[in-house]
């Protein structure tokens, strides 16, 4: 009975020993992703815009795997959201397509802190649409802006055959969608609906939230984000929207051709939305006056080439003056992380389709501001 008493401790030793060995090869080895103790991990939230989504994804994972201790966290939610997260400091980094107002700048001054805005990338905004059995359209500013009002019904409408004679337009009434939330993609889109339409202009006008006539008329649809947007669109037959062109490639949807100001159809690609940026000289302010910049400077560029709905969008972020939103360690973090992206990001390698790098110019407006916020 001894005996066996002992062949059973013997027995129960060896499997704590195997088991203790199992859990410490689970903390070193292949299933911890870093061997960064958890308590030198520097956390970076971001939130905003969903414009760049996918190109902030791409950045986030690529940085995050040469820098383990580093954590960036990114939310989405809209421009609107990212400046009303940066003005409570709910994030270290907001995220805005379109600059932020003059209103809303003395709002962030009122902190006590000085806040930078400077683009991180270029970007388009694009028209799809879903309509069995068709999967080529062209349309022109104004025939767009009079779909979005809800002025034309049905898609075999007389202003969509003449610009479509070969293609076998159903007649189905449109359904619009749009978005729901406070938005920079809406601010963007609008914005150049009102430089192709003065009927636009004058009866929806621009902004991030837009009274969408269409909606009274029932054929409307709002969906929160661009990811809204494109589950809509997707469960929506005869549907058109406007969305950001990374979602367009990602969940290949039929894109529009657009007439651009030298009377071309154009469709976007990266070289169609470098042709636009090129085609201007963009103005971009100080960054501690970023309010002053001018949303319109890239939309319905010309050149035949040129795409006509692109932009840049936007990083918000603090100086950090008397350590006011960022500890010493977070401040040299975000630093580190906003160079990198200013920099290496731009390269092709590290951009995600649907998106263009920066004009080296208007990289360094943004590095200027970067090496102006404070560690303390």
């Amino acid at each position: 009975m001894k005996r066996r008493t002992n062949i059973l401790a013997a027995t129960l030793l060896l499997f704590l020993v195997v088991v203790s060995g199992c859990v410490g090869k689970s903390e070193t080895g292949v299933g911890k992703s870093t061997s960064t103790p958890a308590e030198t991990v520097i956390t970076i939230r971001t939130t905003g815009a969903t414009f760049p989504q996918y190109q902030v994804q791409k950045w986030i994972e690529t940085y995050m795997q040469l820098h383990p201790d580093v954590k960036i966290e990114y939310e989405g939610g809209g421009s609107g959201h990212g400046q009303e997260a940066f003005l409570k400091g709910l994030t270290d980094i907001g995220r805005t397509d379109p600059p932020v107002k003059e209103s809303t700048w003395k709002m962030f001054l009122e902190t006590g802190d000085q806040p930078f805005q400077f683009p991180e990338i270029v970007g388009a905004v694009v028209v799809v649409f879903n309509v069995p059995g068709v999967e080529e359209l062209k349309l022109d500013g104004d025939t767009l802006a009079k779909i979005f009002m809800g002025e034309i019904e049905y898609w075999d409408d007389e202003a969509i055959k003449k610009l479509n004679p070969n293609v076998n337009l159903p007649h189905e009434k449109i359904t619009v969608i749009h978005r729901s939330d406070s938005s920079g993609t809406t601010a963007i889109f609008t914005t150049y609906l009102t430089l192709v339409s003065k009927e636009f202009a004058e009866k929806v006008g621009a902004g991030k939230l837009v009274d969408w006539p269409v909606d009274k008329m029932g054929r409307g649809i709002g969906a929160k984000g661009n990811p809204g947007v494109v589950q809509a669109l997707k469960g929506t037959k005869y549907s058109i929207a406007y969305t950001e062109l990374s979602f367009a490639i990602e969940q290949n949807l039929h894109v529009v051709a657009l007439k651009n100001s030298a009377g071309k159809f154009v469709k976007p690609t990266s070289e169609t939305i470098r042709a636009a940026v090129a085609a201007v000289k963009t103005y971009i302010p100080e960054p501690t006056e970023g309010y002053k910049e001018n949303l319109k400077q890239l939309l319905n560029a010309p050149g035949e080439n040129s795409y006509p709905i692109v932009a840049f969008t936007h990083l918000l972020v603090w100086q950090n003056k008397d350590g006011k939103h960022y500890s010493p360690e977070k401040a040299k973090a975000i630093k580190d992380f906003l160079r990198w992206v200013l920099t290496e990001g731009q390269k092709p390698e590290n951009l995600a389709p649907g998106y263009v790098g920066l004009p080296k110019e208007v990289a360094e407006i943004g590095l200027k501001a970067v090496e102006m916020i404070q560690e303390g």
